[in-house]
């Protein structure tokens, strides 16, 4: 409950279809998205900004994230 609204405040102009979505992937799968989120503190400890390191950890999980969004 208290990482639902975290999670809500973070994605604010998100439209609220789009945030049940994300936060439905997010209770299928709570550990991966952990894990993801450490991986990218990880590289921003390395130097990369917020957004390269996202995307490079998102990439490295494709594969994970599309079997959870069937």
């Amino acid at each position: 409950m208290l990482m639902k609204k975290m999670l809500k405040s973070q994605m604010k102009g998100v439209p609220e279809a789009e945030q049940e979505k994300i936060l439905l992937l997010i209770e299928k799968n709570p550990e991966l998205f952990q894990k993801i989120g450490l991986e990218v503190q990880a590289k921003m400890k390395e130097g990369k900004d917020q957004m390269a390191a996202t995307m490079e950890v998102m990439q490295a999980h494709q594969d994970e994230l599309k079997d959870i969004m069937k």
